[in-house]
């Protein structure tokens, strides 16, 4: 079990008969040089932030790697909470013949997923800076239709030096909030760019967007979040992982 941090890792190692033969705390610089003293032996790890490129790099070296959701690790933490717990929890939970296991995604995933969250951070930056905007211009009177067309009829209302509704000291602020909104549109059509142009070249991509109602967006985000589609038994499986289907909360017979 390694339970992984910036800058400490906990290592927690049990033979074949759960036998305790490793209690060790590594520093990050050392991790790699640690586990290529080891046999090839199977590694438990969390599924969060940097476990997908731990998980690359000790499979490098000849281990086994299983990424787990943290969710269902907690359930086999004894006692307080603590790195070594923790770490003995990964190595419990690992072992279990009923665990989920989280495949490893590969560099270009991970690149395809921070073209997606980046334009969805830049895109809801947007959203923040129009609503500001109509804001503003509200408490000066000045209304607008909804959408990007009546946003852009308030652009034109704050370049208009002539306009006297707006006062000299909003104008700047709003100058300011205004170009703000230009760059980051700017920004996003660039990273759209990027995903088209991968999007062309994949050929995953390229299927999926045959399917109605799916486009270049939705396909490149699926193909960088899925990876291989045989991890799952069957669409429903696939629908209900992405949260397409409710979540089941039954008791005594009584299925909700």
């Amino acid at each position: 079990g390694l339970d992984i941090a910036k800058s400490v890792f906990q290592v927690h190692g049990a033979d074949v008969d759960g036998a305790v033969v490793i209690r060790k705390r590594v520093s990050r610089a050392k991790v790699l040089e640690f586990f290529s003293t080891l046999p090839a032996c199977v590694v438990g790890i969390e599924a969060c932030p940097s476990a997908h490129y731990w998980s690359r790099e000790l499979r490098a070296l000849g281990h086994t790697v299983r990424l787990m959701p943290p969710s269902y690790v907690k359930a086999y933490l004894k006692r307080s909470k603590n790195d070594a717990n923790d770490a003995a929890a990964i190595c419990e939970a690992v072992t279990r013949p009923s665990m989920r296991f989280v495949p490893t995604k590969s560099e270009q995933q991970q690149s395809g997923l921070m073209l997606h969250r980046s334009r969805q951070l830049l895109v809801r930056q947007r959203t923040m800076l129009s609503n500001a905007i109509r804001g503003h211009l509200a408490e000066l009177g000045i209304i607008s239709a909804k959408g990007r067309n009546g946003t852009a009829e308030l652009f034109k209302i704050i370049a208009d030096e002539k306009d006297g509704r707006i006062p000299a000291a909003a104008r700047f602020s709003l100058d300011v909030l205004a170009g703000q909104h230009a760059a980051i549109t700017a920004e996003i059509g660039a990273i759209e760019k990027r995903i088209h142009a991968w999007h062309r070249s994949s050929e995953e991509s390229r299927r999926l967007e045959q399917i109605p109602g799916v486009g270049p967006i939705v396909a490149t985000a699926l193909v960088s979040e899925v990876g291989d589609w045989k991890e799952f038994s069957s669409g429903r499986s696939l629908a209900a992982w992405i949260g397409l289907v409710p979540k089941q909360h039954s008791t005594g017979g009584k299925e909700r």
